[in-house]
């Protein structure tokens, strides 16, 4: 999730939350991969039916959305993934004080997941807001990355399907063109995923974001056939994926302040140098 940093009220002690909830915190995920849904169905379970899906969330924050949506589906795990020890506290704090027997808490990256789950035993995978690294020498961090997206196939079992939300328009578009390279079918695309999603969690991001005039576009995709040649061939930067004239951009991506600010100086300067030029001709 967008470099978003929790606020710790006094006297957190990380250590001692993450000891507090370590029941919902799994640190060996790949120990579990091949048997999720049966090796987290609780023992107390009669006849200890696994559970029917597996779902990630990849860059699950303070784990709003993962513990909503496990308690509205709960024969469905959940598992929430996030490389912040402080977001996997708050997480797991809300799945054990929720009773959320079917949410899970990983600390890791998307860089791992290829070796947490055997080969299609995931349903669907939410990237929700994910941060945009909008430069180019970081882009390998993006979470719809080709390589990434790579790992997503083989981890996605038949017609699971991964979802997008952002409220940046240059990932939206640059994420389009990874699902093309990596072989993936847009099953639907929206600029206003709250009214096509009324019913999905919001989480207190989505809320400051839409606060401040975000629109919160949504993506899903299918894996379609293996791609013939798997290639890197999309322009890197985000800045590439701006629109061309940043005077009537009214929100600004997150992530993107600066570039946005400068390069509108940058066109200030070389439109008003035209005009100066025109007035003395």
């Amino acid at each position: 999730m967008h470099g978003m940093h929790a606020r710790l009220p006094k006297n957190f002690v990380l250590e001692e939350r993450l000891e507090r909830y370590a029941d919902a915190i799994e640190l060996v995920p790949a120990s579990h991969a091949g048997h999720w849904a049966d090796a987290c169905t609780p023992l107390v379970a009669q006849g200890r039916t696994p559970y029917r899906e597996v779902r990630l969330d990849l860059g699950c924050g303070k784990g709003h959305f993962t513990a909503e949506s496990a308690r509205s589906h709960p024969d469905v795990l959940f598992i929430g993934i996030d490389g912040e020890p402080v977001c996997i506290a708050y997480a797991a704090q809300k799945a054990i004080e929720g009773n959320l027997r079917n949410m899970v808490l990983v600390p890791g990256t998307g860089e791992q997941v290829a070796d947490m789950f055997a080969p299609g035993e995931v349903s669907r995978i939410h990237l929700n807001f994910p941060t945009p690294y909008p430069r180019k020498k970081e882009c390998h961090k993006r979470l719809v990355i080709l390589e990434r997206l790579m790992d997503y196939r083989r981890i996605l079992g038949p017609d699971g399907q991964l979802v997008l939300k952002t409220d940046s328009q240059p990932l939206r578009d640059f994420a389009l063109t990874q699902f093309d390279l990596a072989g993936y079918v847009v099953d639907w695309s929206t600029d206003d995923a709250r009214s096509l999603l009324p019913d999905d969690p919001v989480s207190e991001y989505e809320e400051r974001l839409t606060a401040q005039g975000a629109c919160v576009y949504a993506i899903a995709a299918t894996p379609g056939p293996m791609p013939a040649h798997v290639e890197q061939t999309a322009p890197l930067s985000l800045v590439d994926y701006l629109p061309e004239r940043l005077d009537g951009l009214d929100y600004i991506p997150h992530g993107m302040q600066g570039t946005v600010i400068n390069l509108r100086n940058r066109d200030a300067k070389r439109f008003g140098r035209k005009h100066v030029q025109r007035r003395k001709g």
